[in-house]
């Protein structure tokens, strides 16, 4: 399958999970609208759809929100299943990114050493 297709489809994917995630679709309450869905890579028979997760809530929020996400794997993959036109849905797979976090951590070290220089 072409990389074009393949990035349309983890972006739609990536779309449709944010909708649920902020939309309070997923009934678990480890998963809450914090968590953001930052990219989605698909295995290039569709078969697989790994999903990363960021936050900038503290790294146990995350752990036990991508766990909530999992658990609830099923019902998002149904949900994406009625709303995408695909043969075949991608079984989702969970991780958790730290890239979130790690950008406002280096912003607040940045802003900390701008006020330093201005005294």
């Amino acid at each position: 399958m072409g990389e074009y297709r393949l990035e349309r489809v983890g972006r739609l994917i990536q779309e449709k999970i944010g909708e649920l995630i902020v939309g309070g679709k997923i009934k678990d309450p480890r998963v809450d609208s914090f968590l953001s869905v930052s990219r989605v890579q698909v295995s290039r028979d569709l078969s697989y759809a790994d999903v990363y997760v960021s936050s900038y809530k503290s790294p146990e929020g995350l752990a036990k929100g991508v766990t909530g996400l999992a658990s609830a794997a099923g019902f998002i993959q149904a949900q994406l299943a009625s709303q995408m036109r695909l043969r075949q849905t991608p079984k989702l797979r969970f991780f958790e990114d730290f890239g979130l976090r790690e950008g406002f951590e280096l912003i607040k070290k940045i802003e900390e050493l701008g006020a330093h220089e201005g005294n």
